[in-house]
């Protein structure tokens, strides 16, 4: 018989894992609290280390991605259990409670953090598992990435070779634990640095170029042609946002200046490039429309970087044969579904190491109302000991 998770153990762990403060950047806590586990249940103290990867990130951290690497006791190919550490500034201060089948936060202004300190629990506890009670298993390894939630930076600088090269990969992140995510949409983000001109808004108005009006002309511009939101041309698909404006510092000053932030998302990298050229040549256009008495115009920069590449696992590949037949396993129904948001497996994929994604049964994630539902996460814990024993 698979062998069968301490159920109530892992509810321990995920309601101590879901009291850690730990955002993007400040997981140091977490990983210190995910090591004590594993070396209480008798992890070997050099099975663990960290990488350097929150050196190399934007926004600098205070600790690494954390590898757990435990060698085979049976043959087989190496298996990779992960899921990202930090959460979003919202579940900063989250109280968790146990509500019926559910827990949440017991402070209504914040939330739950279980995207992804449920994912975490989930390969933590099956870690724990294996090591508490020696279970047979092929070589391992356990994987909890930094920064996902501001650009998978963690799953970004992780190599195949520090994590030991595993042919089959399992990211547990949110949604329903039947769900296995075999592909997602590529990102490009933008920075948009207009420069105007300034002058007095009373007294010479005319003499000035607004930069918050050329950021005006153009976002109207890419949503009468069809580029802002939702973008539909021709058979293809994608999406765009201007999520982001900081401009101008009062009232009566013609603004001089304006800081936006865009994206730009599609399965279609070309496509994705159009959306991004679309943009672009809105903001040109625009500067070019607005003119001061002497005829100057502003000016328009731009700093595009693809945050991550789209990726699509082959149906056989032999994480999705395995996950499917895991979910299986335990009476639910697998179902396959493409992501329109980035995920660590974005990059893990771009890494040279194919991975699909299954939820832990996080709920309204990133809101104040975010629940974890107990069953899916009781259920994601079965599925997760399953693939790490080499059980499908």
């Amino acid at each position: 018989m698979p062998p069968v998770p301490d159920l109530a153990a892992a509810r321990r762990v995920v309601l101590d894992l879901l009291s850690i403060p730990g955002v993007s950047g400040q997981e140091k806590e977490v990983a210190d609290r995910i090591c004590r586990w594993l070396r209480e249940a008798g992890c070997p103290p050099d099975a663990i280390v960290f990488d350097k990867a929150h050196r190399r990130t934007p926004l600098k951290g205070n600790v690494g991605n954390l590898i757990v690497k435990l060698p085979g006791t049976i043959p087989g190919p190496r298996r990779l259990l992960m899921a990202h550490m930090d959460t979003v500034p919202v579940c900063l201060g989250a109280k968790p409670v146990v509500a019926g089948r559910f827990i949440k936060s017991a402070d209504p202004k914040t939330g739950l953090g279980a995207d992804d300190r449920a994912g975490v629990a989930v390969v933590l506890s099956a870690a724990l598992e294996i090591l508490r009670r020696k279970l047979p298993h092929p070589p391992l390894t356990f994987f909890f990435a930094i920064q996902e939630e501001v650009g998978l930076w963690g799953a970004r600088f992780a190599t195949a070779s520090d994590l030991g090269r595993p042919k089959l990969a399992f990211n547990f992140d949110g949604g329903a634990m039947e769900k296995i995510c075999v592909g997602a949409t590529g990102g490009y983000r933008i920075d948009i640095a207009i420069a105007g001109i300034p002058s007095h808004a009373g007294v010479a108005p005319e003499k000035g170029v607004s930069a918050v009006a050329i950021a005006s002309l153009a976002i109207a511009s890419l949503i009468e042609g069809g580029w802002h939101g939702l973008v539909v041309k021709n058979g293809k698909r994608g999406t765009s946002n201007v999520g982001v404006i900081h401009a101008g510092s009062a009232t009566n000053v013609v603004a001089d200046s304006a800081m936006l932030r865009a994206e730009a998302r599609g399965h279609d990298p070309v496509f994705r490039g159009r959306i991004v050229k679309a943009i672009e040549s809105a903001f040109k256009a625009a500067a070019k429309q607005v003119k001061n008495s002497d005829g100057k115009m502003g000016r328009v920069v731009f700093e595009g970087h693809l945050d991550y590449e789209a990726f699509r696992l082959d149906e056989n590949e032999p994480c999705v044969v395995a996950a499917e037949a895991a979910v299986r396993s335990i009476g639910r129904t697998p179902r396959r579904d493409i992501s329109n948001g980035g995920l660590d497996a974005n990059w893990m994929a771009a890494n040279g190491i194919p991975t699909v994604t299954l939820g832990c049964g996080q709920k309204d994630i990133h809101t104040t109302q975010e629940q974890l539902d107990l069953d899916a996460f009781e259920a994601a814990c079965s599925v997760a000991l399953r693939l790490a024993v080499g059980e499908r």
